[in-house]
């Protein structure tokens, strides 16, 4: 398993995902999106894992700007740009990716 969560030093849910992996003793690699933000392979990945609406943080005060791009690439270009829109935590194991808190789901991973 080779796990990355990447997520938003004071987002709660992103804490509570690390806090999954380490009880279990399973080995992840943090990336705080706001820091180091996410290649375009990674938020590539992760859209065509969960779907690119899915990966929007809609309560963000720049989603006005974001909902009314006319293409998906121009959204994704707008992620990468703008990484503090991404919705946290994004946990991607390979090509399988969730966003937000899904232990239900992590477990099928072990």
């Amino acid at each position: 398993m080779n796990i990355q969560i990447f997520g938003k030093a004071k987002c709660f849910d992103t804490k509570k995902a690390e806090r999954y992996f380490k009880e279990r003793r399973i080995k992840y690699q943090f990336v705080d999106v706001i820091k180091f933000g996410m290649s375009r392979g990674e938020l590539q990945s992760v859209k065509n894992a969960v779907g690119l609406d899915n990966m929007v943080n809609t309560e963000d005060e720049d989603y006005p700007i974001y909902k009314y791009l006319a293409s998906n690439e121009d959204k994704l270009q707008k992620l990468y740009e703008v990484p503090y829109l991404i919705k946290t935590p994004i946990v991607r194991n390979g090509k399988q990716a969730t966003v937000g808190y899904c232990p239900d789901t992590w477990k099928n991973w072990e």
